[in-house]
């Protein structure tokens, strides 16, 4: 017989195998009876549960404990009857469920639709410049820029100044993040002496981490992946706009303000700020390659930085300028500008 652990009682009263799905099991006993009634045509006997509950084994009516062989194919068609209509009943179940989503799924498309499309992709430089230039045009209060990789294009300056004289005749507010390394760029420092006379408000900081526009805190632009230079996101969801917000004016808070006199051909260069941000990233590894892309400055510029300073530490390599300067605590946080 079946070890009495293995059987356990359904609700309708049928027996089962315990640990039969989703295989099935026959004890040894079990199998060696099947194979007995195989070969004789019936059995009697001692009859293994197993055997009875997959239906293996079917009496013959009329005879007490004679038992017919029955092949497993029709036995187990028999048992998975159910099983097939239990399937087609969750199936039906699952089928009623999509079906029953798809109104309400049509009704919350059409309301994104109508509030409009919170994040739209731009591809295509002449794409992302029309979409900008109808955005910046449209702004009415105020309009944030960050401007990462340090000095600008004197073409992208010539084609960004009548615009922004424009909007800032209008009255829109305007505060724009550039990299330190501007302030030794006379074609960016000739576009912020314009624009300052008009009203808007320039810094800088030694890394902008990323380039971003905000017109009006209603729609940002930000850069696409993975195409970068021909790919943009125009985001449009108040919460991710809030957030780019808070980020500028993170950014803005500890920025240093860029002030130009008439008589003045340049501002002051902010060398301890950037050379303390050349040095931060020579303490942490970086190449000088790296470090220019991020401070906005030739690799040559950074070289001089790093030069300049293993002179007066008496540094024969990199590696000893990196322990030198933190041994000598040469880095110290500096104290963040406050908005104006």
């Amino acid at each position: 017989m079946c070890q009495e652990e293995d059987i356990e009682e359904k609700g309708d009263g049928r027996k089962r195998v315990e640990g039969t799905s989703p295989g099935v099991h026959f004890c040894a006993r079990g199998l060696e009876r099947y194979r007995e009634a195989l070969n004789d045509g019936t059995i009697s006997g001692d009859v293994p549960e197993c055997l009875i509950v997959y239906r293996l084994l079917r009496p013959i009516p009329g005879v007490a404990g004679l038992y017919v062989p029955i092949p497993p194919k029709v036995a187990e068609a028999e048992l998975s009857r159910s099983v097939v209509r239990e399937i087609e009943h969750h199936e039906n179940t699952l089928a009623s469920l999509r079906s029953s989503f798809l109104a309400a799924e049509s009704l919350y498309h059409r309301a994104q639709h109508d509030t409009g499309v919170p994040i739209e992709s731009l591809r295509g430089a002449d794409v992302i410049s029309q979409s900008l230039r109808l955005v910046v045009e449209a702004c009415k209060e105020e309009l944030l820029t960050a401007q990462p990789g340090g000095g600008r294009s004197p073409a992208l300056l010539a084609e960004a100044l009548p615009r922004d004289l424009a909007i800032l005749r209008r009255g829109v507010a305007q505060r724009t993040l550039y990299q330190h390394s501007v302030r030794s760029h006379q074609p960016t420092l000739a576009y912020i002496e314009r624009v300052t006379a008009e009203g808007a408000e320039v810094r800088t900081v030694d890394e902008v981490f990323e380039r971003l526009i905000i017109c009006d805190r209603a729609v940002a632009f930000i850069p696409g992946i993975p195409e970068r230079k021909n790919a943009a996101l125009a985001v449009r969801h108040p919460g991710a706009v809030a957030f780019l917000v808070k980020v500028f004016d993170h950014t803005w808070a500890r920025a240093r303000p860029v002030s130009i006199a008439p008589e003045q051909h340049r501002p002051d260069l902010v060398t301890d700020s950037v050379r303390a941000a050349v040095l931060r990233m020579v303490v942490t590894g970086h190449t000088d390659e790296a470090i220019a892309a991020r401070l906005g400055m030739s690799s040559r510029t950074v070289s001089a930085h790093i030069k300049k300073v293993a002179e007066v530490l008496g540094s024969r390599s990199r590696a000893e300028l990196g322990y030198l300067i933190c041994q000598r605590r040469l880095l110290v946080l500096e104290e963040p500008v406050g908005t104006a």
